[in-house]
């Protein structure tokens, strides 16, 4: 499952690239989520699951913003104007932060000496996959700081579903934020609708996006959460990049600097260090509160 996601997460950015030619960063998040609210609704509805999250409204609605709305809108807007591969290699950064913050969501994770290690090794190994000679002006830093919103937010998403959801129905949760997500951006997504119909590439790429790379993907994420914790799914963000780049490079043509097989080794190593004892470790303790 984790090997598998981290494949699944590398593809949006590349359909994501091919999406924005032609539709709004808007119009693309909208779109995905929408699909998969549709694909799930009717699932959570002859499970019975939507009515259980009566008493869940807070973190479904947060979880929304978090995962969806706000990331989703983010990525598409920054990759107008920086290459896949570096915002694919920036959410890498994801575990590190999430870390730094699972004790503001009551979430106890244990870090032993290796694993931080593996975490610090990690973000070295995304430094110097970037580097700065693919980013440039005031248009490809603004892509930057958005992705840097983006991370924060894919932080806080999963300590959510690992401090508040862990216990409720995962595809029920899961269908319940699509539901506000889509909600959220509907008039974000109805004001910036194109002037004509997209091309078959781009209406292509928000159906992968929405079918395999959010519905199907986020069912594997809630699984994964609640067998190993929030931070050690997060790991996947450390796979996310070498997907990610080598569809930008071999796809798309992207360019990037020669420290690019460095870094990716010193990613794969991070990986190897970051999730060791993962398999016998059960979920960690959430603090009550």
């Amino acid at each position: 499952m984790f090997l598998g996601l981290g494949i699944v997460w590398g593809l949006p950015y590349l359909f994501i690239k091919l999406a924005v030619r032609e539709l709004s960063p808007f119009d693309v998040a909208w779109g995905r989520i929408t699909l998969a609210a549709l694909l799930l609704a009717p699932i959570a509805w002859r499970r019975g699951t939507l009515v259980a999250l009566r008493t869940h409204w807070a973190p479904v609605g947060a979880f929304a913003l978090l995962e969806f709305a706000v990331p989703y809108s983010l990525i598409a807007m920054s990759e107008r104007w920086i290459p896949s591969s570096v915002a694919g290699i920036l959410i890498s950064t994801v575990p590190l932060i999430m870390l730094a913050m699972a004790r503001l969501f009551g979430v106890r994770e244990r870090l032993g000496a290796q694993r931080l290690a593996g975490l610090v090794l990690g973000v070295l190994g995304v430094s110097a996959l970037v580097g700065f000679g693919t980013i440039a002006g005031p248009h490809g830093w603004t892509g930057i700081a958005c992705m840097f919103v983006v991370t924060l937010c894919y932080a806080s998403g999963p300590l959510v579903v690992q401090r508040h959801l862990h216990a409720v129905d995962s595809i029920g949760a899961l269908t319940a934020s699509l539901i506000v997500a889509s909600l959220a951006l509907a008039v974000p997504a109805a004001l910036t609708l194109p002037h004509r119909l997209p091309g078959a590439p781009a209406l292509a790429s928000v159906a992968v996006l929405g079918l395999l790379c959010t519905a199907v993907s986020m069912l594997g994420m809630f699984y994964l959460i609640k067998q190993t914790g929030a931070a050690r799914t997060a790991l996947i963000t450390y796979i996310n990049p070498v997907i990610a780049t080598a569809l930008g490079v071999l796809v798309l043509h992207e360019q990037l600097g020669w420290s690019a097989p460095i870094g990716l080794a010193v990613i794969l190593v991070s990986v190897r260090l970051a999730s060791a004892g993962a398999s016998a470790e059960s979920l960690p303790a959430v603090e009550p509160g």
